[in-house]
């Protein structure tokens, strides 16, 4: 389950996802839901009209869907056990105009906690570049760790748009940073 202090943290990205995204965006995608704590808070905000959380994980999956019923948003929440990457370029049912996609990708273990900038291209096992290339024409919010390296965040950038970086700190200390990245133009 994850712990009350999480879950506020997670609803200041929540809240941020909201007022960032433009209020014609109905549908957030949590591409690697985990246990949960990022896709409760997207259910606890009363901000979306659709949510889907896609766990590969079978356990962990079950876990998210436990947390989900002690909050009391299970029902709210659009449980895909599925690879992110299948589901996304496979199914027709997500409008690119009208969803958000949001992703916390794993980093690839506890190594980007040594890392004095965290390089992005050998993030383990997608690389931003994999995850940017499979959502780049929907609005995306990444969840990364805080000493990412924000050059390589930059050239993801659409032609003509900026991309807002928030970072996100506990007790005075980052701890991570979202990147919202506006989708490209067709």
């Amino acid at each position: 389950m994850q712990t009350e202090t999480n879950i506020v943290t997670l609803s200041h990205v929540a809240s941020d996802l909201a007022s960032i995204i433009s209020s014609s965006k109905t549908t957030v995608v949590d591409l690697f839901a985990g246990a949960g704590g990022n896709t409760i808070a997207f259910a606890l905000s009363g901000r979306w009209e659709t949510i889907i959380a896609i766990e590969l994980d079978a356990s962990v999956l079950a876990c998210a869907q436990h947390n989900a019923a002690i909050y009391g948003v299970f029902d709210k929440i659009t449980w895909i056990h599925n690879d992110c990457f299948s589901f996304i370029l496979k199914s027709s049912d997500i409008d690119h105009s009208k969803t958000v996609i949001f992703a916390s990708p794993p980093w690839g273990g506890p190594g980007y906690r040594t890392d004095e900038i965290f390089n992005l291209a050998t993030m383990q096992p997608y690389s931003l570049k994999q995850i940017h290339d499979m959502c780049r024409m929907m609005d995306c919010a990444l969840y990364l760790p805080r000493t990412s390296d924000l050059r390589q965040i930059a050239k993801v950038a659409p032609a003509g748009k900026k991309i807002e970086v928030v970072q996100y700190c506990m007790e005075g200390a980052s701890k991570a940073l979202v990147a919202y990245i506006p989708a490209a133009s067709e």
